[in-house]
């Protein structure tokens, strides 16, 4: 799963490092630890293991309330990082991932699983979907799809929206791009706390441009040209990019800002509203002598104002149409899954207009396959690259810890 081996020339040779089992260095109660390496589940010569790494743990003093684990790796093993995630969540200390260069591929979610994660300046993660290696004929290969998509893919977007609060569906789309993020879109993206010597989070979204982040400029984009585009924002369907959202989020809060309205939940009908009765008080009430502007008023061009206006009345219907866009999704799904029938589609989006929750919810409670559709297959093992060359040269083995 290295994103750093040469693809393009084929006698290009991997120079031999040792990779040592990580080492700890206790200072007080804060103990540190160091992942340096690839995550593979031989350990010793190719990676760190999940064996080894536990090992360390459990070497730790009784008494370390905070473990620092310092990450510049190329990530590996998916079920590997799984164990080594899992063995950080149980220890009792506190822990602080650190990312010194990159974390990337399985160690970007070690590190999202961390308690706080810290980006040092000029760092990066690297988010894709899960590799595997299968040989075989037509169905074990779609096995081996249905098993990445369904279950790895699935399983570690899981991990990045427990961090962020975004949903599953957010980042399986993120993960599709093949992102490198740098430590600014990190905090932007809410998979990591802060920068190391830079701030909070607050202080990173407002120094830069969110929108930036939507971009579909993974290396893979060109290949996929004639496919169908996965979604950007972060809710099902395709209802409206990802960059448009933000605008509009910019908008509504720069409305709020200029009515003094504090409410940050307010709904677009609200803030129409208020704008309606600011622009009937300055109709009704001459202009008052700038001394006399109580703190706290604002004062604006009347044509501002009602720029201001139209600008929400665009984003009210811009909001309409990604609830739309968002409802068809969740009738596609149901069909696609075979849950509903193709008849009821429009009963069905129909209801959702009234109860979009109440009867997203009992659509997905129905029974998959209940309409029938093509099954493609499942498999529940997975075979590295080095396990099926050597199964082909010299037969099947059973690959030790």
């Amino acid at each position: 799963m290295n994103p750093f081996r040469h693809a393009a020339r084929g006698d290009v040779q991997r120079t031999p490092i040792r990779a040592e089992a990580p080492t700890s260095r206790s200072d007080g109660t804060v103990a540190t630890l160091r992942l340096y390496d690839p995550i593979d589940s031989w350990g010793e010569w190719w990676g760190v293991s999940a064996k080894e790494f536990a090992r360390v743990l459990d070497e730790l003093p009784a008494e370390t309330t905070e473990i620092r684990l310092l990450i510049n790796s190329p990530g590996g093993e998916v079920m590997e990082g799984i164990a080594i995630m899992n063995a950080l969540r149980a220890h009792p200390a506190r822990v602080v991932a650190v990312v010194e260069g990159i974390a990337a591929s399985s160690a970007s979610f070690i590190a999202a699983a961390a308690d706080e994660l810290v980006m040092m300046q000029n760092t990066q993660l690297y988010i894709h979907n899960a590799w595997g290696v299968v040989i075989g004929d037509a169905a074990d290969l779609r096995a081996v799809a249905d098993e990445l998509e369904n279950h790895f893919d699935r399983n570690i977007a899981s991990i990045y929206s427990a961090k962020s609060g975004d949903p599953v569906e957010h980042w399986l789309a993120e993960m599709d791009k093949d992102r490198f993020l740098t430590a600014e879109q990190a905090v932007a993206e809410k998979l990591a706390d802060r920068i190391e010597g830079v701030g909070d989070a607050e202080a990173a979204k407002a120094k830069f441009d969110l929108s930036v982040f939507a971009r579909s400029d993974g290396r893979r984009a060109a290949a996929r040209a004639d496919a169908p585009k996965p979604p950007s924002s972060s809710e099902p369907g395709d209802p409206n990019r990802k960059e448009n959202v933000v605008a509009y989020d910019d908008l509504t809060a720069g409305i709020r800002e200029r009515l003094g309205v504090t409410d940050a939940d307010a709904s677009d009908e609200t803030l129409l509203a208020a704008l309606d009765e600011a622009l009937e008080e300055r109709a009704e009430t001459p202009a008052a002598p700038s001394a006399a502007i109580p703190e706290g008023a604002v004062v604006m061009d009347a044509a501002t104002l009602e720029e201001l206006r139209q600008n929400a009345a665009l984003g009210a219907q811009a909001r309409r149409e990604q609830e739309s866009a968002r409802r068809d999704a969740i009738v596609a799904a149901a069909l696609r899954d075979g849950r509903i029938a193709a008849s009821a589609r429009d009963s069905w989006r129909a209801q959702l207009d009234k109860d979009e929750e109440g009867i997203a919810a009992l659509l997905e409670s129905f029974p998959k396959n209940a309409v029938p559709v093509l099954e493609v297959g499942h498999s529940d093992t997975l075979t590295s690259a080095d396990d099926a060359l050597y199964g082909a040269v010299y037969g099947s083995i059973e690959k030790g810890a």
